[in-house]
């Protein structure tokens, strides 16, 4: 017969029932607790989510109308008055290929620097490259020069702690961007993607590169990417030098506002130039609407080079009304060689209409392509750190270097003919063909388009 209060003798019976009882109820206020405590917990995770996916604003959910084209001066007083800071003559751009080109340039410029170096980037990494930038800046640092280095924390995860502990006793400043804690919670998916350096408050770096080996050599092989950066002199580096300082005294909470990091600037070229930036507490859809209104202003070409092609509904809507206008859509994507599969298979989902209308996709075959490039009608180029995704819309810091000029405009058209050499065209009809587990994995991938 099984063990049950009956089977106790009338002596023990009352005694035995109460201590049961007590322990029964100690299991219930436990498990109660338990409870509650999940549920908390579970409330937290959410709360985590919610506020970290979204940026806390309107989007901007419809597609920009085509009302004026790029070379009308409405165009020109948008993007400098409803946007960002006004485009100023004056400067000189010089295009950087790939790291061979791209790091010895940036490396000189820190190592003349007699002031000032600023310095914001996303990927750091431990290894040539990184110990390389972490020399040049110590170098510099004890030799008096003041230098300021903003590091996303997730992107620099990957960065050895002696050199940022070598860096600090050299005298390097080194603040870290969002890093994790109680008190940044609400803020930890948002990161600083922008890549900027400025040296002396006249020489200023922007594009693509990240400072870690995998940009090194000329895009050869797999172990080495494609990618551009851009070197300006000229006043609009002085909105590059407020753009690395809007970082600095949200972290700091100190201004750099001295003629030491703001000198002033004469004409060095002729080329009309603007440092866009965007970020969540500043207006994180600034960068998405310059890119809506760029591409709306569009009537014959659209050249864009992009890393990661996750177009919301608005983006890519704009860009179909644009080839159904008759404008020459052309992209260049990641191909086999691709750091992020999962934005890959998100942004083979949204290709049919593009392709179905005319666009032409093509996907770079020899390495990972990581360039962020757009020029419109050979006259309007916007290059720099945003990807066109959401991430970069709504959630990253970004900034971009926006060029008016046709010269500069022709040399991004000349490299981008050079990568269509290294391409493969993507046809409506291979597409359409794809398996379905294909279009399942893609389908399931563009539900995170928010995150990517």
């Amino acid at each position: 017969m099984p063990a049950t209060y009956e089977n106790f003798s009338s002596v023990s019976q009352t005694p035995r029932i109460r201590i049961c009882g007590r322990n029964k109820n100690n299991l219930m206020k436990k498990r109660n607790i338990a409870l509650l405590a999940a549920a908390f917990a579970a409330t937290i995770a959410v709360t985590v989510v919610v506020m970290n996916v979204s940026s806390g604003e309107k989007r901007v959910r419809e597609q920009v109308e085509h009302r004026y084209t790029v070379a009308d001066p409405q165009f020109v007083r948008v993007m400098g008055v409803l946007l960002g800071p006004a485009l100023v003559g004056g400067n000189r751009v010089e295009t950087l290929l790939n790291g061979d080109r791209i790091f010895p340039s940036m490396l000189q410029a820190i190592r003349s620097a007699t002031k000032t170096i600023t310095f914001e980037t996303y990927i750091y990494w431990s290894g040539e490259i990184g110990k390389a930038f972490a020399e040049a800046l110590s170098e510099r640092a004890r030799n008096g020069v003041r230098v300021h280095v903003i590091l996303d924390w997730v992107g620099s995860q990957k960065m050895d702690e002696d050199a940022l502990a070598a860096m600090r006793k050299a005298g390097v400043e080194i603040e870290q961007y969002h890093p994790p804690g109680w008190y940044t919670i609400n803020r930890m998916n948002n990161r600083t993607h922008r890549k900027l350096l400025v040296v002396d408050g006249r020489i200023g770096f922007t594009g693509g590169v990240g400072i870690a080996d995998k940009w090194s050599g000329n895009g050869q092989d797999a172990e080495h990417w494609r990618d551009t950066h851009y070197r300006i002199e000229g006043p609009a580096v002085a909105q590059m030098q407020a753009t690395f300082t809007d970082n600095w005294t949200k972290t700091t909470g100190r201004i750099l506002h001295t003629e030491d990091y703001f000198p002033p600037l004469k004409p060095v070229g002729s080329q009309y130039a603007q440092v866009f930036q965007s970020s969540v507490e500043g207006g994180a859809e600034s960068m998405h609407l310059m890119y809506l209104l760029s591409i709306a202003a569009a009537t014959r070409t659209i050249h864009l080079s992009m890393a990661y092609f996750a177009p919301d509904e608005a983006a890519l809507q704009t860009l179909v009304d644009a080839v159904k206008r008759g404008v020459k859509v052309q992209l260049i994507l990641p191909g086999p060689i691709s750091d992020a599969q999962l934005v890959q298979s998100s942004s083979r989902a949204k290709w049919g209409e593009l392709l179905g209308l005319g666009a032409e996709i093509h996907q770079y075959q020899p390495t990972m392509f990581h360039c962020k490039v757009l020029v419109v009608d050979g006259l309007w180029t916007s290059v720099g750190s945003t990807n066109f995704d959401s991430r970069s819309f709504r959630l990253n810091d970004e900034a971009n270097l926006n060029v008016y000029d046709k010269d500069l405009a022709a040399r991004q058209i000349a490299d981008f003919e050079n990568d269509l050499k290294k391409s493969r065209r993507v046809t409506y009809e291979e597409w359409a063909s794809r398996p379905w587990h294909e279009k399942l994995r893609e389908h399931a991938a563009s539900l995170l388009d928010a995150q990517l």
